[in-house]
């Protein structure tokens, strides 16, 4: 089991001079703290229909219990739908722009998924997204990649995320994120986090 770590990495995009700064988070839980948790005894909507509380493996394609953020100063409640993953190649993380300090064999993951606002404060993309992870075959679990400064390209049906809009009741937002995974290594699950003291929501990744 290893401690969570931040790795941080610098890039020259193809097409532009400006610096791309990328962050990773991994660790042995997947988990990034924090006050998400799910409101017992709501079920999802935007999926399947509701889901008991109690659930934690769900089918891709089906939405999430009803997320809440309770400690947060912005209050909102909101469902994920993880509705695909993919394994992407080492050539995609070639030409995706991004330079790489520690330059380890890695693919990209490349999950997609609906952000449904269901009531509450108004809230960022970028908090409704934040504690989507996805486990490896290979037992590692790995956060989002984020690009801080400048732009990763990806594949077309993947394309940058608008992380600070802010969406309200009803408002729906699809969105790609991508995670950098071992080589040899392919997604097992997406997986959301539920904080330190509960198990992860997961959603089998079929290979």
């Amino acid at each position: 089991m290893t401690r969570n770590s931040r790795r941080w990495s610098r890039a020259l995009p193809v097409a532009a001079g400006a610096v791309v700064l990328a962050v990773a988070l991994t660790g042995c839980d997947g988990k990034k703290g924090g006050d998400h948790k799910s409101d017992a005894g709501s079920g999802g909507s935007g999926g399947s229909g509701g889901t008991d509380e109690k659930k934690t493996s769900f089918q891709l394609g089906e939405a999430s219990p009803t997320q809440t953020n309770d400690g947060a100063k912005a209050k909102g409640k909101w469902t994920v739908t993880p509705t695909k993953a993919e394994t992407g190649t080492e050539k995609e993380l070639a030409a995706s722009g991004l330079d790489r300090e520690d330059e380890k064999p890695e693919v990209p993951v490349f999950v997609w998924s609906t952000l449904r606002h269901q009531g509450g404060d108004p809230m960022t993309v970028r908090d409704m997204k934040t504690d989507i992870n996805v486990k490896t075959d290979g037992g590692k679990r790995v956060g989002e990649l984020i690009v801080l400064m400048g732009d990763a390209k990806w594949r077309d049906d993947c394309p940058a995320v608008d992380a600070e809009k802010k969406l309200k009741k009803g408002d729906v937002e699809k969105v790609c994120t991508v995670y950098l995974v071992p080589k040899g290594q392919k997604a097992a699950a997406v997986e959301l986090s539920q904080g330190f003291h509960s198990p992860p929501l997961e959603w089998p990744v079929k290979n």
